[in-house]
């Protein structure tokens, strides 16, 4: 991934908490047949290897399953907030008519070598380490022992767990580092009219990455 050092982002705790909020990727390998991509959420394990490890599960019938058994590399790539800028919202655009559009992302690249498992026990540890990453933030989180005796296991027959131990991490943060604050608090402004989710997440992280704490507005 080209990474220009304003956009770089090398702290390993900021990388694994916008991995774990994304909580789906990418992974990619080579195929057979040439290169092939599985989406699914994951598991990150930060406790295991030194960048820490990536445990997700395909579909048995998935071809991706049966290349990974090379234990070659893998690409696992997270998206995180991302969306257009018009260059409306810059000021200076008023001023000099200098400016064009651009987008603003998320993006982190983990790559590593994988293995796979079926083994029923550690299969049913990841499914519930996953679950319960997703269903904490209710009221009454779903549990796998909520399923009915032997459900879970037959459920477990059908998938391989793959386990990718990260080799190398990127990230990148593209919020609006290349422009001057006063053309960066245009781009919050104009994304907080906006409104919707994705918005304001991205306003918070212009904000963030530019230093421009309350004084976007």
């Amino acid at each position: 991934m080209y990474v220009p050092k304003m956009f770089r982002e090398e702290d390993a705790e900021a990388l694994h908490a916008a991995m774990r909020e994304i909580g789906a990727a990418a992974v990619i390998g080579q195929g057979p047949d040439g290169m092939v991509a599985t989406h699914v959420p994951v598991e990150l394990d930060t406790s295991a290897g030194g960048n820490g490890v990536i445990r997700c599960h395909f579909a048995k019938p998935n071809p991706h399953a049966a290349t990974i058994e090379s234990d070659g590399e893998l690409l696992v790539i997270f998206q995180g907030p991302q969306g257009y800028v018009t260059p409306n919202w810059y000021p200076s655009k008023h001023q000099t008519g200098k400016a064009v559009p651009t987008w603003n992302y998320v993006a982190i690249h983990a790559y590593g070598t994988a293995t796979t498992y079926d083994d029923r026990e550690k299969l049913k540890a990841h499914l519930a380490a996953l679950t319960n990453h997703f269903e904490n933030s209710y009221a009454a989180p779903w549990k796998i022992e909520d399923a009915p005796d032997g459900f879970i296991d037959d459920m477990c027959r059908a998938i391989v767990g793959i386990e990718i131990e990260i080799t190398r991490l990127e990230g990148k943060w593209k919020m609006s580092q290349n422009k001057s604050v006063t053309d960066a608090r245009g781009v919050v402004n104009g994304l907080r009219a906006q409104g919707g989710d994705t918005s304001i997440a991205i306003a918070d992280l212009i904000e963030a990455k530019n230093n421009l704490g309350d004084n976007a507005g």
